[in-house]
């Protein structure tokens, strides 16, 4: 057994045990603070929402890969690539949640499997131009999974009052952590297999198209409608200014403005990761290149979120720390994470230090989205998840822009680190009072 795989048990192990203890543990809970299972009509929703961030995670160890070692791009059009990605999220980001909140949520969902799969599609072609057009339409689609979902959910708990009937808005953010770490750890040594049996690194993404044509029939089958203030048959003609007005009273608010600059700085650190750790950990490697088990070592990082996210359920179940202290000692630990990744300085101490950042994003997502959940008004929602995605889209596109290829980890690894204790600060000043 190699030492990835032994790495990868015990993290499995460890989350064994975490979801033991999750359990456990439940009974001592008052029962304002039980760990529940969400209700019966929140499943066709969590069951969309797991083939859909399954469909993004069977690509992630092998899109890099796919580009340089099968389709033989070179590292600078790889970074292109990536950028080109980011300015689509960016330039769709500004518009799509007001679409969303006007003409359906649901609708826009539905979007987000056609545009992901035909993403996936053209990314196995080979072809520049061909690949340069699944990236954008990746960027489309990334921008839709990070915004309009979440927001159909929040409405479609308040709407059916599924407070009132034993669900809880914080748990069901956990869950979906919870899941999308298990799917996570799946779909990653599930690529690799797909792979080895295929022979080729296409195979992850002609799957990820099976996933997505699954996820459109359930939504399309069982999920209702819902809109924004202005959206639906019922808009009004002051509907528009009203929603305006709101708007901005939302962006404004100093809260907001500070989660926005640690969603910003946080994912968009993240997305960067996601480009650099395969560069960076080759360049500590002890074996050649070609050795590298992606697929595990992907599967031991969604391992590490996945553990953080039942940690995530015990420390916010019994009330042990606040959202918002909890957000602050993430966007702490990320930037630590991030120093030390700067220098490599061998296989195994960077392969840790990456898996506890992942155990960072892992708590960061649910963290985020409470909070988010309780600050941001259900009529303007995917509007300003939307709007939140802007600068973020715009962070990465710059920070790829000035590095030009993966080689250049070490100065965005230490970039990323300042502004996260810069994001830390701000989100503690606007608390405070």
């Amino acid at each position: 057994m190699d030492s990835y795989t032994i790495n990868l048990t015990i993290l499995l192990a460890l989350c064994g045990a975490l979801f033991l203890l999750q359990h456990l543990s439940q009974p001592a809970l008052s029962p304002t603070k039980k760990l529940t299972t969400p209700a019966p009509s929140q499943w066709p929703f969590l069951a969309v929402y797991t083939l859909a961030m399954a469909s993004d995670w069977l690509q992630g160890p092998y899109l890099y890969s796919l580009y340089h070692d099968e389709h033989h791009i070179p590292p600078a059009l790889i970074s292109t690539l990536f950028t080109t990605g980011f300015v689509a999220g960016g330039v769709s980001g500004s518009v799509i949640g007001a679409v969303a909140d006007r003409h359906g949520r649901k609708a826009a969902c539905l979007v987000f499997c056609a545009a992901y799969a035909l993403s996936c599609a053209l990314t196995t072609t080979g072809l520049v131009p061909l690949l340069f057009a699944g990236r954008v339409l990746g960027g489309l689609g990334t921008s839709l999974l990070f915004s309009v979902f979440e927001s159909w959910m929040v409405t479609d708990f308040q709407v059916r009052g599924l407070a009132a009937r034993g669900a809880d808005l914080g748990r069901t953010f956990g869950l979906m952590g919870s899941l999308n770490s298990g799917v996570a750890i799946v779909s990653g040594v599930g690529s690799g297999w797909l792979v080895g049996w295929a022979g080729t690194r296409k195979a992850p993404f002609v799957a990820a198209g099976g996933l997505l044509a699954l996820a459109a029939g359930l939504i399309w089958s069982l999920w209702s409608e819902n809109y924004g203030e202005t959206g639906g048959k019922e808009e009004v003609k002051s509907g528009g200014q009203k929603s305006e007005t709101k708007l901005w009273a939302i962006v404004s608010n100093p809260k907001v403005i500070s989660l926005g600059l640690a969603s910003t700085v946080f994912e968009g650190s993240m997305y960067l990761f996601v480009f650099f750790w395969t560069p960076a950990l080759r360049s500590v490697q002890s074996s050649s290149p070609q050795d590298l088990p992606y697929g595990v070592i992907f599967a031991s990082f969604m391992a590490s979120t996945l553990a953080s996210s039942l940690a995530f359920g015990i420390v916010t179940g019994r009330g042990l720390v606040s959202y918002t202290t909890l957000l602050l000692g993430i966007l702490g630990t990320s930037s630590l994470c991030f120093l030390l990744s700067a220098q490599p300085r061998s296989e195994q101490s960077t392969f840790w230090v990456f898996c506890l950042f992942e155990a960072a994003v892992g708590m960061y997502f649910p963290c985020m989205g409470y909070l988010k959940g309780k600050l941001i008004e259900d009529g303007v929602r995917a509007q300003v998840y939307g709007m939140l995605r802007v600068p973020l889209n715009i962070f990465v596109v710059v920070s790829l822009l000035f590095t030009g290829d993966g080689d250049a980890f070490g100065p965005v690894f230490s970039v990323c680190s300042g502004l996260l204790i810069a994001a830390c600060g701000a989100l503690w000043a606007a608390t405070a009072n």
